[in-house]
């Protein structure tokens, strides 16, 4: 069933970019997880197809698509595999930053680049002592002449290996009250002086997606790649955050419907007590369940999307989705694997694969305990 905010177009983009991935994605895909990174030649291949940000603006080498056309390819790389979450990341996280706050020199200089998969792009909120509490940060960075000085440390840094800019949350006035007052978002380009980066994080999934830390030692930064105004860059970060949920939860609802495709394919070949397991009467139970409810959270989502494409303020429908969608996930990756017996936990099978990947939905973009939490203080308590 076509979800109410497709068209004919969108559909046909969905078959060119799923012939894409099944010709350059997924005969590649595993040695990608062994190598832990996508490589660059890949990411330019997306970017010649039109796949990388295709809402950016036609001046700046976009197609002005709107946001069903993320839905899709977020939807489509996640039916490949969780590692390739950094693509996604890039096209409707990070570049919407540039693209929303920064003026036009900004836009002219970095938005060709990122469509084209020339630039990889990440944002760099968290630090080892600062997640989901992005107002507790400790980056700093001090103004002298025309250029920022940045110190501090960066961790679990999404594309941080292969990236080429970076969006960095940093105090521009430490002394702001409330603390939130002084954060501000400033571009920090691979060949700063003063930046580096540090070691690839070992992760328990999403192996493919390079994850690091990013050293800021006296890192001299020209003051022009100040996004938007000082001291706006939590707002600015607070008014992004309903779409990065809003993906991670059209993310958890695409991985678990094919890791239930996957499975149902499994139970129909695979033989226990003289007939195959999905003639099992616990096999159908659970199976029939699982389907239910992707079925309630493909319709709750698909509803969110259209209202978020309309302009609304979905905010605590969305903290709800992605708090639910996620742990579905979770559950059903789990339940999955059990169906798989001994089988699910080999390497070899690619449930073991998306049961590892689906662990981090519930933690990035928010905990979901932080979700619980927005939702309650939005219905007054």
């Amino acid at each position: 069933m076509m979800s109410r905010y497709l068209t004919e177009e969108h559909e046909i983009f969905r078959k060119a970019i799923r012939r894409f991935l099944e010709k350059e994605a997924v005969p590649n895909f595993e040695q990608w997880e062994r190598d832990k990174i996508v490589p660059r030649s890949f990411w330019r291949k997306m970017g010649e197809q039109g796949f990388l940000a295709p809402w950016v603006d036609e001046k700046y080498g976009g197609a002005n698509a709107d946001f069903g056309y993320s839905v899709i390819i977020n939807e489509e790389l996640e039916r490949v595999g969780g590692g390739l979450v950094g693509i996604n990341n890039h096209n409707d996280i990070v570049v919407p930053y540039i693209n929303t706050f920064g003026n036009e020199e900004q836009k002219q200089r970095w938005l060709p680049g990122c469509v084209t998969g020339d630039i990889i792009s990440g944002i760099a909120m968290t630090e080892p002592g600062a997640g989901s509490d992005v107002a507790g940060l400790k980056t700093t960075a001090v103004r002298e002449g025309d250029h920022y000085i940045i110190n501090g440390e960066k961790t679990f840094i999404t594309s941080g290996i292969v990236g080429d800019l970076f969006v960095v949350a940093c105090k521009t006035d430490p002394k702001a009250e409330p603390v939130h007052r002084g954060i501000s978002l400033i571009v920090v380009e691979k060949d700063t002086p003063g930046f580096k980066k540090g070691k690839q994080l070992g992760k328990v999934g999403q192996h493919s997606s390079d994850t690091s830390e990013l050293i800021f030692e006296d890192a001299r930064v020209p003051v022009t790649n100040l996004l938007g105004e000082e001291g706006k860059g939590f707002y600015y970060l607070m008014e992004k955050l309903q779409q990065e949920r809003l993906l991670v939860a059209v993310g958890a609802v695409a991985t678990s419907e094919k890791v239930l495709e996957i499975t149902i394919d499994y139970v129909k070949k695979r033989e226990a007590f003289g007939k195959t397991i999905s003639k099992l009467q616990n096999t159908q139970f659970k199976i029939a369940e699982m389907a239910t409810e992707l079925q309630i959270a493909r319709t709750f989502v698909d509803d969110l999307i259209v209202n978020h494409m309309a302009g609304k303020d979905v905010v605590t429908q969305v903290s709800m989705a992605k708090w639910w969608t996620t742990e579905l996930a979770k559950k059903v990756a789990a339940q999955c694997l059990q169906l798989h017996g001994g089988y699910g936990y080999m390497e070899e099978y690619e449930i073991s694969r998306r049961f590892r990947d689906v662990q981090a939905l519930s933690i990035y973009a928010g905990t979901n305990e932080i979700m619980k939490t927005i939702i309650a203080k939005r219905l007054g308590l």
